[in-house]
């Protein structure tokens, strides 16, 4: 094995990258975090001549989703209702999905799975794309159901 690449990234440089990195954190170790974030960044720099944080931003920017289904609850029966989903909720969702995607990669320290999802997902590949298209397909096959969205309980 080859030493971890350290990597220096700026206390507060940027609320998203702060919050990518907290979602990354397991038990309380930041400082952990956010070695395995700026190795990622190292690692994608090596590989792409595009600028690591933009490779990042864009590979959120396709992950995000538009609608989602919910769970809706008319007259005893449950129907999936495809909702928009506001923007908080999107960058959740799109750094949640990421984030389980590169875990679920076996073999590779994290920083590497983190890589390559994130260059995956900048180039509408990998594992997260796939959830938000799984996603999708659910709200398109329940579009029949969404004139229930407007209705407010």
């Amino acid at each position: 094995m080859s030493k971890p690449i350290k990597a220096y990234i700026p206390v507060g440089s940027d609320p998203l990258v702060e919050k990518f990195i907290c979602c990354l954190m397991k038990r309380g170790k930041k400082s952990t975090a956010r070695r395995i974030f700026g190795s990622t960044l190292e690692i994608i720099k090596t590989r792409t001549k595009d600028a690591p944080l933009e490779v990042f931003s864009k590979a959120l920017l396709n992950v995000t989703p538009l609608v989602e289904v919910r769970p809706k609850r008319v007259a005893g029966s449950v129907y999936q209702v495809p909702v928009e989903v506001p923007p908080k909720r999107q960058q959740a969702l799109s750094i949640r999905w990421i984030l389980t995607a590169a875990r679920d990669r076996k073999g590779v320290p994290m920083a590497h799975k983190l890589a390559l999802e994130l260059l995956d997902a900048s180039a509408d590949q990998g594992n997260a794309i796939k959830k938000k298209q799984d996603v999708l397909k659910m709200a398109q096959a329940n579009k029949a159901f969404a004139h229930l969205a407007k209705q407010r309980e």
